[in-house]
């Protein structure tokens, strides 16, 4: 795709970085098995060179509660469902997330 200002200047063409939810899905808390485990999403063409994952919150959250952890790799996403770096006690999370994963070119 090729897009052109008002003033006929190329804006965007196929050599632009541009990006795109590729994946959009709620992981629930419930979900998980009793203990330290994750999840696996596939997402499919998506490396650790191109794509990003996150998760967001999902209604009330308190400052208490702890985030999901997120880890992208070869044509999929891992969830997991505490903090892998934490070397203290498991803690998981106490509330369901929105995953989005992002693939940039």
């Amino acid at each position: 795709m090729r897009i052109w200002g008002a003033d006929g200047a190329l804006q965007i063409d196929e050599t632009s970085f541009t990006m795109r939810v590729v994946l959009s899905v709620e992981v629930l808390r419930s979900a998980f098995p009793a203990g330290q485990s994750y999840q696996t999403f596939s997402v499919p063409g998506i490396t650790t060179a191109n794509a990003v994952a996150t998760v967001v919150p999902i209604g009330t959250y308190a400052n208490y509660i702890t985030q999901f952890e997120t880890e992208v790799l070869a044509d999929s996403v891992r969830v997991y469902n505490y903090i892998r770096g934490y070397a203290g006690t498991f803690t998981s999370t106490a509330t369901s997330m929105r995953l989005i994963v992002i693939r940039f070119k």
